[in-house]
């Protein structure tokens, strides 16, 4: 299963796909197994390393996509970066002869590889203190998780799993105008801050100048 990728919006530099990781980490970690598709909303890190490059996470061990992965089946992590309905009122040819139509515009990276099940408290506390220190990062009080009690913290990983996935295959669509000629992009960025959708528009601005 692959993502439909057409020319214009194929986005293959790792480096790209790995900042656009980082930046929305909260991927959907999709499998399946003898019960079927399981589809979850997981928060993740991205270790980047000379031989490897590996997604990894935490989840409750009651939930029932664990057994899924502890399969060792091959899974699909899929993150969604900015996305934004563009409108056709925003194109220039709209004025010159009415030819178009609404669309969408988005950000999208899929990740694949076999997941490897971590039990390790050691390795739990280490991955906590990643994602928290990640996320609690500019803040004016940040929360670390030396400031809940050991026997608190100790009692939560207990109900919880540590997640691998070393990165086998990972590819990137970028929709955001390529394909339209320059006044209809000029139109759609503005149409987007119009709109609120800053992301987005920022996207238009900087990755739709011809791909």
């Amino acid at each position: 299963m692959a993502v439909y990728r057409p020319p214009a919006f194929r986005e293959d530099r790792p480096e790209i796909l790995y900042e656009a990781v980082q930046a929305h980490p909260l991927g959907t970690l999709i499998t399946y197994g003898a019960s079927g598709l399981m589809a979850n909303a997981v928060p993740f890190t991205l270790r980047v390393e000379a031989s490897s490059v590996i997604l990894r996470a935490h989840l409750a061990k009651a939930n029932e996509q664990v057994v899924h992965l502890q399969e060792g089946s091959s899974v699909l992590d899929v993150f969604q970066g900015p996305q934004a309905y563009v409108s056709p009122s925003w194109y220039a040819t709209k004025r010159e002869h009415g030819k178009v139509v609404p669309t969408w515009n988005y950000v999208i990276v899929q990740a694949r590889g076999r997941p490897v099940m971590v039990e390790s408290q050691d390795w739990l506390g280490e991955q906590i203190d990643k994602l928290t220190s990640i996320h609690e990062r500019g803040r004016s009080e940040p929360w670390s998780l030396d400031d809940a009690p050991a026997d608190f913290v100790a009692g939560q990983m207990k109900g919880i799993i540590g997640l691998e996935i070393p990165i086998e295959r990972i590819e990137g669509k970028c929709k955001v105008s390529q394909n339209q000629p320059m006044p209809n992009r000029v139109g759609v960025e503005r149409g987007l801050r119009d709109d609120g959708r800053i992301d987005m528009a920022d996207e238009v601005a900087n990755r739709g100048q011809g791909g």
